[in-house]
């Protein structure tokens, strides 16, 4: 998100050199400085102990490819937390090791996404109403039904490659 007004006090903002920043949009009636902002987001390859990976359908991000689990982080929470919650809440799975692989810049939504290997004991799923199914499928056959070059793609290739 690009500012031009003010957030706290709604006044036209104007660009100002900010140290080696460069010109940065800033507020005179407030005396700051604001950045252009992003969202910050977990991607999760979610694996289990029998070289499986739950992946997911949700027609509302793709009718013709699967995806990894993902999710927004809250304010205040740790992006590992992000990864239990949103496991637990997507999938019905309890994550018992994280590993933190890459992060990933998706400028078509201005989000940060930072990717994990979410490590779990293999149960039946419970799904949210955002999940449309999951299915655990071979880590090797998995490249093949997410969409080449995605985040979850890369993702997943990295993990595979180790």
């Amino acid at each position: 998100m690009h500012f031009t007004y003010c957030p706290y006090c709604g006044t036209k903002l104007i660009d100002k050199e900010i140290g080696d920043e460069g010109m940065i949009p800033f507020c005179t009636n407030c005396s700051i400085p604001l950045w252009d902002m992003f969202t910050t987001s977990i991607i999760a390859a979610v694996v289990n102990e029998c070289g499986e990976i739950a992946l997911l359908r949700q027609n509302y991000v793709s009718t013709t490819n699967y995806v990894c689990v993902a999710g927004i982080m809250k304010i205040g929470e740790a992006a590992e937390e992000t990864v239990i919650r949103e496991v637990k809440e997507e999938i019905g799975q309890d994550v018992e090791k994280l590993e933190f692989i890459k992060s990933y810049s998706y400028e078509k939504k201005e989000m940060l996404m930072l990717g994990y290997k979410a490590s779990v004991k293999k149960q039946d799923f419970e799904f949210s109403a955002e999940v449309d199914s999951v299915e655990w499928i071979k880590l090797e056959k998995a490249l093949s039904l997410l969409r080449e070059g995605s985040i979850g793609w890369q993702l997943v290739k990295t993990i595979i490659e180790q």
